[in-house]
């Protein structure tokens, strides 16, 4: 209670993107969210 909902973006390949909550970063740099029961790691999308 009380916390932050972050929505991240990623990337996983070429063409698909991802939009979730955020979940946590790797040590590899890839970021991890959540979409519903589904989890997925990619490349963060840097902003603008």
């Amino acid at each position: 209670m009380g916390g932050f909902l972050v929505i991240r973006t990623i990337t996983l390949g070429s063409c698909v993107s991802v939009q979730g909550m955020f979940v946590k970063q790797l040590a590899n740099g890839q970021v991890v969210v959540r979409d519903g029961d589904r989890i997925y790691a990619g490349q963060p999308v840097k902003a603008a």
